[in-house]
């Protein structure tokens, strides 16, 4: 199982960057992903919940609005679409899958299991 994130980097305030995670190695379909970031020296911490569908769409209120979610599970691949950047944005975001298949939107570091090796964003004039 292996979850690659990409796409990271420096941008401007106000900027926008894609994020990706390719997945391989066990049946993407069958599962929810997430979005997760990291800012230094603080706790990871929820942005995005896509279903297995990607009917079911849920947002961490400090970006709703400013991102988007989405999925192709014919690729293997999930994206993260962000918007209207903030400074406070900065952090290394990570792609995860959830654990239970079976289970509803999952907020917590621990619904998730296995985790990608995070993609820097740094936003910053």
């Amino acid at each position: 199982v292996q979850l690659v994130e990409s796409g990271g980097g420096l941008v401007q305030p106000g900027g926008a960057l894609r994020l990706s995670c390719a997945a391989s190695g066990f049946a993407f379909g069958a599962y929810a992903l997430c979005w997760f970031r990291q800012a230094p020296g603080k706790e990871r911490v929820f942005v995005a919940y896509i279903s297995r569908s990607g009917g079911i769409l849920y947002y961490a209120d400090s970006v709703k609005g400013r991102v988007t979610v989405a999925r192709d599970n014919a690729e293997n691949a999930v994206s993260l679409q962000m918007n209207s950047l903030k400074p406070e944005d900065t952090a290394v975001y990570y792609c995860a899958t959830r654990s239970d298949p079976n289970g509803s939107v999952g907020v917590r570091v621990s619904d998730y299991n296995p985790w990608g090796q995070g993609t820097q964003v740094t936003v910053s004039s």
